[in-house]
């Protein structure tokens, strides 16, 4: 056997799709080929032939390859241990990615290479070295990972406004392990949806606009007891954000020259047609509903910016919190 040893970058990279939130079976099988690929000399495999080994060879060659291109020596793999009963708490793994799970990659070895400044999951793997309790280690350190939850929405507005609400509200999306999923409208949520009860064994929250009540019909049939579907009572996401938190927004970055007010808003009009309206008649480049959103963020300053019925759907999310109940009731 001969092989070129992984680069410090090479490490960092694996380490990090390893630790992201996707299938196991197919995160694994794409960093371990990748590395089998990529730097095992002899024998040389085509990548089509990857695919017909047995899990034992394929571990084998990862942890030669891995292990000896850190100098620290480890004979502890409690990390690997903890990765993999995280890994079967949330997904449903087969034999064969339970056999790859159950590795002596030296993850304790290559904890150095993680500085402080690295991706939450990075963070995350590197805590996992002192923690015993996952779930009480994330809510100490903010760490997102071990996830618990998943919320299927339609778009990037919801992506980056929810989790902002959320936390408003008392409510931190890292804190409790809550992962949002955009999946690019409300045909490709049902598509996911289906993936995702292929694969996953943790709840899964679903917000869809309102036109979508075909498409949870096709859900409904699917719909697990942990599963929570809550349709947008009247137009899409952005209709719920209060007028007098869209106007802050758009005058905190437009006051010195177009600010607007309430009478700019036509009332038969959603407020994403109000807003496409407003940015052609002041001369403002094209509106974007993702640019917006982030404009949004950075105004959600008091309660009131807040919609009863965010309010609601953060209070669905997270039921049993009796903190951010507290805080929406006062």
């Amino acid at each position: 056997m001969k092989y070129k040893k992984l680069t410090r970058e090479q490490i960092l990279i694996s380490l990090d799709r390893l630790t992201r939130f996707k299938q196991t079976k197919e995160k694994y099988l794409r960093v371990f080929f990748d590395i089998i690929s990529n730097n095992l000399l002899e024998p040389k495999y085509k990548r089509s032939d990857l695919e017909n080994l047995k899990a034992e060879e394929i571990k084998f060659y990862i942890e030669e390859i891995f292990n000896n291109s850190i100098d620290n020596v480890n004979t502890d793999f409690s990390i690997n241990k903890k990765l993999m009963e995280y890994e079967n708490s949330v997904f449903k793994n087969d034999e064969f990615t339970n056999r790859l799970l159950d590795n002596k990659i030296n993850y304790k070895g290559a904890l150095s290479f993680i500085d402080t400044h690295s991706v939450v999951n990075l963070r995350w793997l590197k805590s996992l070295n002192d923690a015993n309790n996952l779930v009480q280690n994330r809510q100490n350190h903010y760490l997102k990972f071990p996830i618990e939850k998943v919320i299927l929405v339609e778009g990037l507005t919801e992506e980056i406004l929810l989790p902002a609400f959320a936390k408003f509200l008392g409510y931190d999306f890292y804190r409790e392990g809550v992962q949002i999923i955009p999946a690019g409208g409300k045909n490709q949520v049902v598509k996911m949806y289906y993936s995702l009860l292929e694969e996953l064994k943790i709840p899964i929250f679903l917000l869809l606009d309102r036109d979508a009540e075909e498409n949870i019909s096709q859900i409904r049939p699917k719909l697990r007891e942990q599963d929570k579907i809550h349709l947008v009572s009247s137009g899409e996401f952005e209709d719920m954000l209060p007028e007098s938190l869209i106007i802050k927004a758009f005058n905190s970055l437009n006051k010195n020259f177009s600010a607007i007010t309430e009478s700019d808003f036509q009332k038969e009009l959603s407020h994403v047609e109000n807003l496409e309206l407003i940015y052609k008649n002041k001369g403002l480049h094209e509106f974007k509903k993702a640019d917006f959103a982030k404009l949004i963020r950075e105004n959600i300053t008091e309660i009131t910016d807040i919609s009863p019925e965010i309010s609601e759907i953060i209070r669905e999310v997270s039921y049993g919190n009796k903190t951010l109940d507290t805080k929406i009731c006062s």
